[in-house]
């Protein structure tokens, strides 16, 4: 059966509209329960599991082109290859701007490379984006602390902690910079 122009019309613009949302936007919001969750999880290991659910959501791009981007350059990061990482983060970060886990793992790149004035553009980048990275937030503490900015570290570690509050790293980064942050300031 035959439906009336107009009634076709009306679907195919209603399929487009539901199609057109970015399923980034979903996995955002969907990361934003998520972080409520990681706030008032009540142990190590509850917040672990929802921090990987949130890693995974904030790794959805929306594009299965830029996913594997994301994947390419992950992968160079895990045995060490920063240059062919940087080139598909590079890549990922230049198609997709808007996408903020592009330019959270571009920073370990140019972290691991040691270039810290590109690592802390990238990590900027994230949190313009995206606020609540407390991956890009721990970043920003890891480049003051590594440049000897121990009290803006201490400051980004205070801010990490507050999203993950069972973090024993950072908990220690803090108890290691306490001292030099006290002297420091008045």
């Amino acid at each position: 059966m035959d439906r009336p122009i107009g009634k076709r019309i009306v679907a195919a613009a209603a399929l487009t509209v539901l199609f057109s949302i970015p399923s980034g936007s979903w996995a955002q919001a969907r990361a934003g329960e998520l972080l409520e969750q990681l706030g008032a999880a009540d142990s190590a290991e509850a917040a672990a599991r929802i921090e990987r659910n949130i890693q995974t959501e904030w790794s959805k791009s929306g594009s299965a082109a830029m996913d594997l981007l994301l994947k390419r350059g992950r992968d160079a990061l895990e045995v060490n290859e920063l240059p062919t990482a940087i080139d598909h983060l590079t890549a990922l970060t230049d198609h997709a701007p808007e996408f903020a886990e592009g330019w959270h793992v571009l920073a370990l790149a140019y972290y691991g490379s040691e270039m810290f004035g590109p690592a802390m553009d990238a990590l900027e980048h994230t949190l313009a984006l995206n606020p609540q990275h407390f991956g890009a937030l721990r970043g920003v503490a890891a480049v003051h602390e590594q440049l000897g900015n121990d009290a803006l570290a201490y400051d980004a570690y205070t801010q990490v902690l507050e999203l993950r509050p069972h973090d024993e790293a950072v908990t220690e980064a803090l108890e290691r910079l306490a001292g030099r942050v006290q002297g420091i300031e008045t």
